[in-house]
């Protein structure tokens, strides 16, 4: 794991689509996470996951030093990412989302989910603060 600092803090200024998604992304979940451990919500972190074969995850939030979730940003795409599933397992993250942007949005919490499941990103992001 390694954690997310590098994000482009205006991630308006990225030229791709899909790096643009996953930078807004790291944006508002970095901000998430200070606002919960600022609260007394706990501990939270946030990282990127990869292992030795290049499978990787775009983010995980770890509350309390423990893995919560794992985020796979996608702009269109809704089939589910295996990697998700396989960090999942092996992480042992109570929840793991593929946020998709082109999905619209749902009323319907995706934190009542416990397996990996494919989300529309504006539902997951206005679920954080």
């Amino acid at each position: 794991m390694k954690r997310v600092y590098e994000a482009v803090w205006d991630w308006s200024l990225v030229q791709d689509l899909g790096q643009r998604v996953e930078n807004l992304v790291a944006s508002a979940l970095l901000k998430a996470v200070h606002f919960w451990t600022d609260h007394g919500l706990g501990e939270f972190e946030l990282f990127f996951v990869r292992d030795k074969e290049k499978r990787e995850v775009d983010f995980l939030v770890a509350r309390d030093g423990l893995p919560w979730f794992l985020v796979e940003v996608k702009s269109s795409d809704r089939k589910l990412a295996p990697a998700l599933a396989r960090f999942q397992e092996q992480t042992g993250a109570l929840h793991a989302f593929q946020a998709v942007l082109e999905l619209p949005c749902v009323n319907r919490s995706c934190f009542d989910v416990t397996t990996p499941a494919v989300v529309p990103l504006r539902t997951l992001l206005s679920q954080l603060v």
